[in-house]
């Protein structure tokens, strides 16, 4: 389905579009006042770091590799983190997001993907999110969570839990050094634009083919720079091919907070049974790759042209 027949067919999510259309111009508009009352002060950006460190670790962690793979288990004052920084992070809720990350893996790079990349960087990168769902879609892939009382609370409160999260506990941390605005400015409406931007810029550059040592049966690809923004997501290769696993970045030096923050709390028991794919796996997956990058490399060299792989 063409993007222009699909968002006909799922309608203009007007909140969504205003919300990702005006926060950034607000955003700018803030940072420059702040910027002309010369009233720098270093604990601004800490409760922006703070705000950023937390709420995207409640996605990475939380959302992406607990509530959507199952790649470990977690006590319930985790789960409580997760929901409420993570609903902070603005991403819409666990149901929603998971539903929408499940969608991506099923249908990766084909109709049913929510932000598929076949169908342009600007769909991918935001477009897709300007729209509401497919009619008929629901929560029919999440089975697991709609049974979640926590997760069942969380959706519906999502958006008060987002504001008083997000928003007022930033402008409360400014409170207590006398600068709540700009505790709000920083901690609240930067720190939303920066990570959903992040986010966005995800979907495209974590999809493109360039370096693909694991599987080259979608676009999903490794961006090891990529890591640094989005607290080691950037080996998506490595994770569309072996999702289960509670790490992205899968060598001892891979930049990947979210594992090192996973194996952490299980050292205080507060994660367990955390998935790892046997190192033979990986090097089988390494190799069958490398494999089929020759051949294709001997037939294009040969005048003929690969066959597109089978998803």
């Amino acid at each position: 389905m063409g993007t222009r027949e699909e968002a006909t067919q799922r309608g203009l999510h007007w909140a969504n579009a205003a919300f990702l259309t005006l926060s950034p111009v607000a955003a700018l508009a803030g940072l420059v006042l702040y910027s002309f009352g010369g009233r720098f002060h270093a604990a601004d950006l800490l409760v922006f770091f703070v705000m950023l460190i937390t709420t995207g670790l409640a996605i990475t962690a939380g959302y992406h590799r607990y509530y959507s793979h199952r790649s470990y288990t977690c006590r319930g004052i985790v789960q409580i983190f997760y929901v409420l920084f993570g609903a902070a992070a603005l991403q819409n809720s666990v149901l929603h997001w998971v539903s929408n990350h499940r969608h991506h893996h099923r249908f990766v790079d084909r109709d049913g993907d929510p932000h598929n990349i076949t169908k342009g960087k600007f769909w991918a990168y935001m477009g897709w999110a300007f729209y509401r769902e497919v009619p008929g879609t629901g929560f029919e892939n999440v089975p697991d969570l709609k049974t979640n009382r926590l997760v069942a609370w969380q959706h519906r409160y999502y958006l008060p839990l987002g504001i008083g999260v997000g928003f007022a506990l930033p402008l409360l941390i400014g409170l207590t050094y006398g600068r709540p605005w700009e505790g709000l400015l920083w901690g609240g409406l930067l720190r939303v634009v920066f990570f959903h931007h992040v986010t966005f810029l995800f979907n495209v550059l974590g999809h493109g083919r360039k370096s693909q040592p694991y599987s080259d049966r979608d676009s999903s690809t490794d961006t090891w720079w990529l890591s640094f923004l989005t607290f080691g997501e950037g080996y998506h290769n490595f994770h569309h091919a072996f999702p289960r696993d509670y790490r992205s970045g899968v060598a001892w030096y891979h930049w990947d907070p979210t594992k090192w923050w996973i194996w952490g709390l299980g050292l205080v028991g507060l994660t367990s049974g955390l998935q790892r794919i046997p190192r033979r796996m990986l090097v089988a997956a390494r190799s069958r790759t490398k494999s089929r990058h020759r051949s294709h490399s001997s037939e294009a060299q040969g005048g003929q042209v690969p066959w597109p792989c089978k998803r």
